[in-house]
C-alpha cells in the first residue's frame, strides 16, 4: 500500500514523457505507487506521433529473444531481462487488449492496423489516467538532488514562473537521447546520469538520412528504389552492405537501408573518405545481366538507345543513365560496342555515390551512445551507482535499426523499470 504524501512528495517521479517514460509511469501505477511523469513539451509523445511517418511502426514481429536482441550488436545481450520481462509479444498483447488492431508489413514490421500513431499514444495516455498518474506538461526539470538528511530521496528542481520542487524516493529518466532536438530530446538526462557517477558514452547520430556529393541525385528527388543493394566502402575495402528500399531526396538519400548503414557511414567518415556503390540489380550476377541487356537490345532492335531502358530502369532514371553512361543516346542499339554496353553493365551494378556528411540529430531518428550499460542492472535498469535511481529507453547505449526495434527498447526497458521500482521496497543495489 503507498504511504501518505504530501502534494509534492511521490513515490516514483519519471522524469520524460516519451514511450519509455509513459509505459514506465504506467507500470508502476499500475502496481500501486503514487507516480508523476514530468515533460518539458506541451504534450506526452510528441516524439511518438511522427515515428514511422505518423504512422507509428511500434515494435518488430520477431518474437524469439535472441534474435531480436542480435539486431543492437555487443550490447544486445543487455536487453535479455527487459525482453523476458516484456518482449514483443507483451507489446502486442498489451495493445491489442486495449483496442488497438495491428498489422505486420513488409520486414516485419509492425503498425496498428489504422495507420494512425494516436491510436498508440491514445491506449498509453488511457493506461496513465487508469493509475492515478499525475502528469506535468510544459515543465522542464533543471536539476535533480538527493536529499542530504535522507539519501534515499531526490528533491527534482522544475523551472517554471517559479522555482517548484518535487520530492520522490525513486526517479525514472526517460529523458531520450539527442534526435530530434525539435521534439524535446535534447539531451537533458545525460548531464544528470553524469552527476550521479555514471559514465555517458559518446553520442551520435543514428538512423540518419546522408548527404552526397553528387549534384545529379536532385534530379532523382523522391524517387525510392525497391530491393536494392547497397554497399559501403573505404580504403578499397567493403566494410558494409545492405538490401531493401532506399530514397533520392534533394540532398542526397535516405530510406530504411541508407539509415540502417549511416551510423557506420558517419564512424568511417572521421577516419577519411568513403564511397557507397549502388547495385540496381543485385538478383543478377554481372553475366547474368549482360545477357539480360543484349535480350532488351534484341528485343528494342531499331530504336535509340534511350528508349530501350524502360524494363531495366524506372522511367525518372533513364534520362540520367543515358547520360552518365557516356552513350549517344540517340544511338541505335543494334550499334551499342561491347564497350559501351559494360559502362552501362558497371552502372547499373556499381552506381557510386559519395556520402561527405550525416545530416545530424536534427534528422536523426535515434541516437547512438548514451549511460553506459555496465552501469545499469539488466534486470531491473536500476543504478549501480545510486539507489532507487533508474533509466529508460534512449538515453540508454542501445541502438537498432529501423523496422520498430528501437521502440521496442522503450516499452521494454520503460516497463521493466517501472515494474521494479514498484516492486522493490528497498534499495536496489
Amino acid at each position: 500500500m503507498t504511504s501518505v504524501k504530501g502534494d509534492n512528495s511521490y513515490d516514483i517521479a519519471v522524469i520524460g514523457g516519451g514511450p519509455a517514460g509513459m509505459i514506465a509511469a504506467g507500470r508502476a501505477a499500475e502496481l500501486g505507487s503514487r507516480v508523476i511523469l514530468i515533460e518539458k513539451n506541451n504534450l506526452l509523445g510528441k516524439k511518438l506521433l511522427i515515428t514511422g511517418k505518423g504512422r507509428c511502426n511500434f515494435t518488430h514481429y520477431e518474437l524469439d529473444r535472441d534474435k531480436l536482441a542480435i539486431h543492437f550488436g555487443k550490447n544486445g545481450r543487455f536487453l535479455y531481462g527487459a525482453l523476458d520481462r516484456f518482449g514483443v509479444s507483451d507489446v502486442l498483447n498489451f495493445f491489442q487488449s486495449r483496442g488497438v488492431e495491428w498489422a505486420i508489413e513488409r520486414g516485419n514490421r509492425v503498425f496498428p492496423a489504422d495507420g494512425d500513431a494516436r491510436t498508440v499514444l491514445n491506449v498509453l495516455t488511457q493506461y496513465l489516467n487508469k493509475g492515478k498518474v499525475n502528469i506535468l506538461c510544459n515543465k522542464k526539470v533543471i536539476d535533480i538532488e538527493l536529499i542530504e538528511e535522507d539519501l534515499q530521496k531526490f528533491k527534482i528542481i522544475i523551472n517554471e514562473t517559479k522555482i517548484q520542487e518535487i520530492i520522490s524516493d525513486k526517479i525514472i529518466i526517460c529523458t531520450g537521447g539527442k534526435s530530434y532536438p525539435q521534439t524535446g530530446s535534447t539531451g537533458d538526462g545525460y548531464a544528470w546520469a553524469k552527476k550521479f557517477g555514471h559514465k555517458v558514452n559518446k553520442t551520435l547520430p543514428a538512423l540518419n538520412p546522408v548527404r552526397i556529393s553528387e549534384s545529379w541525385v536532385q534530379e532523382l528527388q523522391g524517387l525510392t528504389l525497391k530491393n536494392i543493394s547497397l554497399h559501403l566502402y573505404q580504403g578499397g575495402k567493403k566494410r558494409d552492405e545492405r538490401f531493401g528500399e532506399m530514397l533520392f531526396t534533394h540532398f542526397g538519400v535516405s530510406g530504411p537501408i541508407v539509415m540502417d548503414m549511416s551510423k557506420h557511414i558517419g564512424q568511417l567518415l572521421k577516419k577519411g573518405d568513403v564511397k557507397l556503390w549502388l547495385d540496381l540489380k543485385p538478383a543478377l550476377s554481372f553475366k547474368k545481366l549482360d545477357e539480360r541487356i543484349r535480350r532488351d537490345f534484341l528485343e528494342f532492335k531499331g530504336r535509340m538507345f534511350k528508349n530501350s531502358l524502360k524494363k531495366l530502369l524506372p522511367s525518372s532514371m533513364i534520362e540520367l543513365i543515358v547520360r552518365l553512361s557516356g552513350i549517344d543516346g540517340e544511338k541505335k542499339v543494334d550499334y551499342i560496342s561491347k564497350d559501351e554496353r559494360n559502362r552501362l553493365l558497371h552502372l547499373l551494378k556499381e552506381l557510386e555515390l559519395t556520402p561527405t556528411e550525416l545530416l545530424g540529430y536534427q534528422w536523426s531518428v535515434v541516437t547512438s551512445g548514451g549511460v553506459d550499460l555496465r552501469d545499469v542492472d539488466p534486470n531491473s535498469m536500476c543504478s549501480k551507482k545510486i539507489n532507487n535511481l533508474y533509466f529508460a529507453g534512449e538515453i540508454l547505449d542501445l541502438d537498432g535499426p529501423s523496422g520498430g526495434f528501437n521502440l521496442q527498447v522503450c516499452w521494454s526497458t520503460g516497463y521493466l523499470a517501472g515494474d521494479s521500482a514498484a516492486g522493490r521496497k528497498k534499495a536496489c543495489q
